[in-house]
């Protein structure tokens, strides 16, 4: 788990070097970086708690600083609207989490994993925390309805920050999560998948409806990631081992997907200031790597074959089939497949729409070509290699 989200970092840092380099930093790249470390420590820290107190400080650690940076673009006003809604639902997520753990200490007497497991029971009380446990993580993984914030803050925030935020500070989280859920919460397994279930289809459908009035492509991807998250879910309510499994292949998948698409968003950004998908408009006759790779990536959190998207879908409705929620597998196949219109719609605008003054023709620098390389050759080899997927399957993660 924490080698995916180092590779994300990696990543991250390869397309952050052409930004680092405008006015907005004038000697204080050593701080982004430093902040930057410091988030990605807090999320190793919060992956390797034992307890709800080390989860809690890692978690802390992970997104005060994403604040920081999300109002880091200091001449622009949108960027410290960002930080200021990002630490205040911060504050407020990071409280009601807070208040369920308190809640789970108080009834159960611990606060280590394996001691609450051990005592956690079905008394009124340790239901209301596991709910306010459950609220607090779904304000942090945008899920339905806590997911309000997102929106804003990645329109707001720097184009690199957005990406960071999306892949891995939500990938992190999901991690910790489903450990959580799998170790300490088993005893009331019934209960915890029923919530799953009406966040999960109310994540993808909400997520979905509202990316498809987008204009902004980071309101755009901002959307689309929320409904990602509905599809995670899925991997989560899976039996522990495959679903594990599922989750954490998913992720790996996310991050190159995710990451190529963001490449491209904060090349366009960062040469032409454009970020509405009507810029986009006739892309594709003068920037034509550019559109394959923004078209990869779309292809594959669509879910469309042979992309890695589709194999790592494919394995989340296998996981939830498996305990036999047939159903929800339904709703999700018809949520990725009204996926395929907003989707695709990013696709025709680079592609088929006529533009009689496209994006003029630009060479992103070395680095991001770089990072975009590595997103592509992430995106098919994850999806092909089948001993990425054995891997992972053979692992314990603990459980």
């Amino acid at each position: 788990m924490k080698n995916i989200l180092n590779i994300a970092m990696f990543i991250v840092l390869l397309q952050s070097s052409e930004w680092l380099k405008g006015k907005v930093f004038e000697g204080k790249v050593g701080e982004y970086v430093i902040i930057l470390i410091s988030t990605l420590i807090g999320m190793n820290f919060m992956i390797s708690s034992g307890d709800f107190l080390m989860l809690y400080l890692g978690l802390e650690l992970a997104t005060i600083p994403l604040a920081a940076l999300a109002a880091f673009d200091k001449y622009k006003n949108h960027s410290a609207e960002a930080g200021i809604k990002l630490i205040l639902s911060s504050a407020l997520s990071s409280g009601i989490l807070l208040y369920g753990i308190s809640m789970i200490y108080g009834t159960t007497g611990s606060i280590y994993f394996s001691d609450v497991a051990a005592v956690f029971g079905r008394t009124p009380l340790q239901i209301f925390g596991f709910i306010f446990f459950v609220s607090g993580m779904g304000f942090k993984i945008s899920l339905v309805p806590f997911h309000l914030w997102t929106a804003d803050v990645y329109e707001g925030a720097p184009v690199t920050i957005t990406s960071y935020l999306s892949v891995i500070s939500k990938g992190a989280t999901v991690f910790i999560f489903t450990i959580v859920l799998y170790k300490v919460f088993f005893s009331i397994s019934d209960i915890m998948q029923e919530i799953l279930y009406v966040l999960a289809v109310a994540t993808m459908t909400i997520g979905n409806l509202f990316a498809m009035r987008q204009n902004n492509m980071k309101r755009f991807l901002a959307f689309s990631s929320i409904s990602q998250a509905g599809f995670i879910l899925l991997g989560i309510m899976g039996s522990s081992a495959l679903g594990m499994a599922t989750v954490v292949y998913y992720i790996l998948v996310y991050v190159f997907t995710n990451l190529a698409a963001f490449g491209v968003v904060s090349a366009i950004s960062l040469k032409s200031g454009k970020e509405e998908i009507t810029d986009y408009n006739g892309l594709y006759r003068t920037n034509p790597k550019l559109c394959l790779t923004m078209m990869l990536a779309l292809f594959s959190l669509a879910g469309i074959p042979p992309v890695a998207g589709f194999f790592g879908k494919f394995f989340l409705f296998t996981s939830a089939a498996s305990k036999g929620y047939y159903i929800l597998v339904l709703i999700a196949v018809l949520n990725a497949t009204l996926s395929l219109y907003y989707y695709l719609r990013v696709v025709k605008a680079m592609f088929i729409d006529k533009n009689e003054q496209p994006i003029a023709y630009f060479k992103s620098d070395a680095m991001t070509r770089v990072s975009l390389l590595i997103c592509i050759a992430g995106i098919f080899a994850v999806g092909f290699a089948s001993p990425v997927w054995e891997f992972i399957k053979s692992i314990s993660f603990g459980i």
